[in-house]
């Protein structure tokens, strides 16, 4: 496998104040930034597990308005937006794979793959 987060610049769990992307150029993620991405990326986990929870609640007891789905929808929104991000900036860290993926696995099981 190789290392890709030697040469990927790791997208942050924030943006600019224009909405734009912010990046880190690559380190050893032990920095000042690399810590503070981790604790918002944790915190904006968090946040989606709190959610999903007030979402179930919510909906379970099928009495709700217009302004609290509203409300929900949009928080929903905004927390399964801060989770792509999170899921996008680890996904681009992790190492890529050296051989095809469309290859047998070594060492011996050689089923053949229909069409």
């Amino acid at each position: 496998m190789t290392d890709r987060a030697d040469d990927t610049p790791r997208l942050l769990p924030w943006t600019t104040p224009d909405g734009n992307p912010c990046y880190l150029l690559p380190g050893d993620g032990t920095g000042y930034v690399s810590r503070l991405a981790d604790r918002m990326e944790a915190e904006q986990l968090g946040a989606a597990a709190a959610l999903i929870e007030e979402a179930e609640q919510i909906l379970t007891e099928r009495r709700w308005t217009p302004g609290e789905l509203q409300l929900l929808t949009v928080d929903l929104k905004n927390s399964l937006t801060a989770t792509y991000r999170v899921a996008t900036s680890r996904g681009a860290r992790l190492p890529a794979p050296d051989d095809d993926p469309g290859a047998a696995p070594e060492g011996g099981d050689e089923r053949r793959r229909r069409p």
